[in-house]
């Protein structure tokens, strides 16, 4: 039965014309004695690193080594965009994305009663969220730097500003000079991109000579190449490692919340932080074991 929809769920997730005719789960309806689907996002993804330790998923093993307690018949989605579309592809689906990414297409389930909004991760009443972090290697490029500028000046922290929470409400105005010429290779995580391609939208209209290559490839792909040399500029959704912070400076740019998301038919009420996990975990397998609307 599992195994059944995980095929179901990645045929669904690339098939554009199933999406669209399962949109909003179907004609069905929904029922809450029905198993649950977990959709989880792979290893290596800076979204899954923060969403395992803020919901409690990860653990520590005798001899210091972390584990993912992430069930085993979770289907695994290599970015944003496919777990949106296997949650609109599936009625009793669950996964989790990025505030930023969040649209009407799925339903955020509220977390402690409280929903997922810039306001909520702001003012702390909303418990999973995150810091947007870039790697920066040592003896970056002039060029590149300006860019890093730019992102943390008070015009990059506006655009921060329009879906994302700025680290710095009060940044300086951008100072760089106009007129530079070249390329930066900015690459990683999956949740950081959309607003990174509208800093580097808003740069370039400044710098018309200058173009910023922004490469989704996921939060450990992003720190590696910035570590190798392969990118100017590494994008993360999770915390560096001790080992990673050894090679590459990590530098918030943006705080974002994790939305715990479901189909538009699925009614389930709020979830505690320890129900996600439960789920997510494989503890708990039925929509009927939740809180859900009458």
């Amino acid at each position: 039965m599992k195994r059944s929809w995980r095929i179901i769920m990645g045929l669904a997730a690339l098939a554009a014309i199933l999406i669209t005719l399962s949109a909003c789960g179907g004609s069905n309806g929904f029922t809450a004695n029905r198993e649950i689907n977990v959709i989880s996002r792979e290893t290596g993804s800076g979204t899954r690193g923060a969403f395992i330790e803020l919901v409690g998923l990860e653990v520590r093993s005798a001899d210091g080594s972390v584990i993912d307690t992430t069930t085993s018949e979770a289907y695994i989605a290599n970015g944003t965009s496919i777990v949106m579309s296997s949650v609109l592809a599936n009625t009793y689906a669950i996964g989790y994305i990025s505030l930023g990414s969040l649209n009407d297409t799925v339903r955020a389930v509220p977390i402690n009663g409280v929903m997922p909004s810039t306001t909520s991760v702001q003012n702390g009443t909303y418990p999973i969220f995150r810091a947007f972090n870039i790697a920066v290697p040592p003896g970056i490029s002039g060029l590149a730097q300006d860019f890093i500028d730019f992102v943390l000046s008070a015009e990059g922290q506006e655009i921060v500003a329009g879906r994302y929470i700025p680290v710095n409400s009060n940044a300086p105005a951008y100072a760089g000079a106009h007129g530079m010429t070249g390329t930066v290779v900015v690459l990683g995580s999956t949740s950081v991109a959309p607003v990174m391609e509208h800093l580097k939208e808003a740069y370039e209209a400044i710098n018309p000579g200058v173009v910023i290559e922004v490469q989704s490839a996921g939060s450990s792909a992003g720190i590696n190449a910035a570590r190798q040399g392969t990118a100017d500029i590494g994008m993360s959704s999770r915390e560096l490692s001790v080992a990673e912070l050894a090679e590459v400076a990590s530098i918030p740019i943006a705080y974002d919340g994790l939305a715990v998301i479901v189909n538009v038919e699925n009614t389930v009420s709020t979830l505690t932080t320890e129900q996600v996990r439960q789920i997510f975990a494989g503890e708990t397998t039925r929509w009927n074991q939740v809180p859900h609307n009458d």
